[in-house]
């Protein structure tokens, strides 16, 4: 109101002095000598009130206003501690509205299980990033913080969210246009929470399934992974056609922005082990683990996170030949590079050894905010520090809060920085529950079907109705070893009480037939077995759910008692074994007793879409995503290599007919004119 008041005045003033020059117009010298005081008056009226009506105009809170030039403005005013601020990123469990307001902090972050309370509701969450929001909007330049998670397969650290099958498993599928469905629900669950930033999708090329973050990568083959960086797209929403390369994008606030990661060669370290060391040139570099960042910056991403992982001995934490040379320079990435958890105090061995070294080191090799988590005052102080004695350029600042500052402002941050309530029916929705089936169901791969290799007698599809069934393994009735690592809790959980869901047993029960009779055993013995004349068990093991460095394994085997069970079941029945694991195990000891075989990966929270292939309301169609080896000694062996000799190949995966396709193939193969055709397919189908 009081700038529109200092309009009408300025207007007023103006006119006055028009009407006034007019009446000195009439030819009379004496009096326009006379009156020039008067207009040198009203023209200092008129600049004072024109000065007053924009002392009110700041440009970069101007929507109308281009991106590059609201980013200018907004930078011209910080101080050198306003733009530090801004580069830092802080645990939720530390943040506060003070601590956001007096140190203009730029993002928080919930870790893995860090949420506001036991079973919190989307309503819990909004309200809990809103109050830090507040407390950043009442800073002096009222700049916005950015809320981050991790979100990589769902939104996975909400309870009654979606868990969608983690990466191995969708690089099973084949169907970018299914993962780009999946990030657009994701998003929507992130935003029914009041999270607009995801730290999302994971597009390492895992080399060696020994690595525990194996399951994060879509594939061994950087082409599968390329495609599937339609993700972001879903996640972010689809660039304007004008885009220039390298621009981030986000789409609205249904939206979110994206991090590609980690960049980069985090997939082929030694042995798999984690955060350690990739051992390869260049050419090999680039050629494989870095394609993937190329797509995901031509679709617009808005953030790169970058890895634990050395490249040839070189911390890519400190790598600027890489991140600021390649990353920034050759493929023309606009949106800010993020560190890991806690990345740049890994830069030393041991970590945090040399934590003013380790800071110059990451800045200058071109990261822009720092997950620190904990310690922010610390990075701040030595920071400032090494700006003001020119260690670090202050151009180099200013390109790292640019940088934040054009995502910011390009998601629409500034101008609706607080959540509301419009989405919370979307966190965990049927819709995005049906969307998880269908991916579980196109993510499993069909091992083996039948006994006899040569001449199979396919065991599955299953027939629905018979006198009983066995149920066996540890894993067909626990919700948290079906979802695996990344679940509720960093490492995942074990049991069903975590978050909601459909274990296979659940599942296996409501698909049946009510007169057919389900056993559960976790672990029975042989005589149990064979003593009670089951029709068929279906037998549900893997490995238990891990995360990263504690998921590196040099052996690869199934958790105990999977092979007992295994041993015990289809030495006495007909047996289907699944196996619930993050990436190939060893099985090749017990394959000749399994009748039937399935890669099911970790599914996560759907286990209907399991049951839906198994019984023939759909058929598999899921293939190989990475190479299933015979004994851990041939690895790492990926696709191509000299010695690739695999139990399972690259891309392998037996296809069946659903039911329903079965009898439309046999009709109109002239089944009719075949009458015990006929009768073997009406039998089929009354068993069904």
């Amino acid at each position: 109101m009081a700038r529109t008041n200092d309009k009408h005045r300025v207007i007023s003033l103006f006119c006055w002095f028009i009407r006034v020059k007019e009446e000195l117009g009439s030819g009379r010298v004496r009096m326009v000598w006379v009156s020039l005081p008067v207009v040198g008056m009203l023209l200092v009226w008129w600049w004072v009130g024109f000065s007053a009506v924009n002392a009110d105009y700041i440009k970069y809170k101007d929507a109308n206003q281009p991106v590059a030039s609201r980013v200018g403005d907004l930078l011209s005013r910080m101080t050198l501690e306003e733009k530090i601020g801004q580069m830092v990123q802080i645990d939720r469990s530390v943040a506060n509205v003070d601590t956001m307001r007096t140190h203009s902090i730029g993002s928080v972050l919930s870790g893995g299980g860090s949420a506001p309370l036991p079973e919190a509701s989307a309503e819990d969450w909004v309200n809990m990033i809103n109050e830090f929001q507040k407390g950043a909007l009442v800073s002096r330049l009222g700049i916005p913080m950015i809320y981050g998670i991790d979100a990589v397969h769902g939104h996975n650290n909400v309870y009654n969210a979606t868990i969608f099958p983690h990466n191995v498993g969708l690089g099973a599928t084949r169907d970018p246009e299914l993962v780009r469905r999946i990030g657009s629900a994701t998003a929507l669950e992130a935003r029914a929470t009041g999270i607009p930033y995801v730290f999302a999708p994971c597009i390492a090329v895992c080399r060696d399934p020994r690595w525990g973050r194996c399951y994060e990568s879509y594939s061994e083959d950087h082409k599968i992974v390329q495609e599937m960086t339609e993700i972001i797209p879903g996640l972010q929403g689809d660039i304007p056609a004008n885009s220039r390369k390298g621009v981030p994008y986000v789409g609205g606030n249904k939206k979110v922005a994206a991090c590609a990661k980690h960049f980069v060669g985090d997939g082929g370290t030694t042995r798999g082990i984690n955060e350690n060391n990739t051992v390869v040139d260049r050419h090999e570099l680039l050629s494989i683990h870095m394609p993937a960042y190329s797509d995901s910056i031509i679709k617009g991403v808005a953030t790169v996170m970058i890895s634990y992982s050395s490249w040839n001995g070189e911390k890519m934490h400190a790598n600027r030949d890489l991140v600021t040379g390649f990353l920034k320079g050759t493929l023309k990435f606009k949106g800010f590079v993020i560190s890991d958890w806690e990345g740049v105090d890994r830069i030393t061995s041991p970590p945090h050894a040399n934590y003013s070294y380790s800071v110059q080191a990451s800045i200058l090799a071109g990261l822009d905010m720092i997950m620190i988590p904990f310690k922010y005052i610390e990075f701040i102080d030595d920071l400032i520090s090494l700006v003001k004695n020119n260690v670090v350029p202050m151009d180099r600042i200013d390109d790292a809060v640019g940088r934040i500052l054009l995502v910011k402002f390009t998601m629409g941050l500034f101008e609706n920085p607080l959540a509301d309530l419009s989405l919370v029916n979307e966190l965990g929705s049927q819709a995005h529950r049906d969307l998880a089936r269908e991916a579980v169901r196109k993510s499993l791969v069909l091992l083996k079907n039948g006994k006899n290799g040569t001449n199979p007698n396919p065991v599955i599809p299953l027939p629905k109705k018979v006198s009983k069934i066995l149920v066996a393994g540890s894993h067909a009735d626990n919700l948290g070893y079906q979802c695996g690592g990344w679940t509720m809790e960093w490492q995942g959980f074990s049991g069903n009480n975590y978050t909601r869901g459909t274990t296979i047993l659940s599942a296996i029960k409501s698909t049946v037939d009510s007169s057919t009779e389900i056993i559960y055993r976790e672990n029975p013995d042989g005589n149990f077995v064979k003593s009670n004349n089951f029709a068929y068990a279906i037998v549900v093991v893997g490995e238990h759910p891990y995360a990263e460095t504690s998921g590196d394994s040099m052996n690869l085997t199934m958790a105990e008692p999977g092979p007992s069970v295994i041993s015990n079941v289809c030495e006495s029945v007909k047996c289907i074994v699944i196996i619930i694991s993050g990436r190939p195990i060893v099985i090749e000891p017990y394959i000749s007793s399994i009748d039937a075989l399935v890669a099911a990966w970790l599914p996560g929270t759907e286990g209907q879409g399991i049951t839906d292939v198994l019984f023939g309301d759909h058929g598999f169609s899921g293939k190989l995503p990475r190479t299933w080896f015979r004994t851990v000694d041939q690895l790492p062996m990926n696709f191509g290599d000299t010695h690739y000799d695999p139990l399972f190949p690259l891309g392998f995966g037996i296809e069946t007919e659903s039911i329903k396709e079965l009898v439309t193939r046999s009709t109109s193969d002239g089944v009719v004119g075949r009458p015990c055709i006929l009768v073997l397919v009406l039998a089929l189908i009354l068993s069904l």
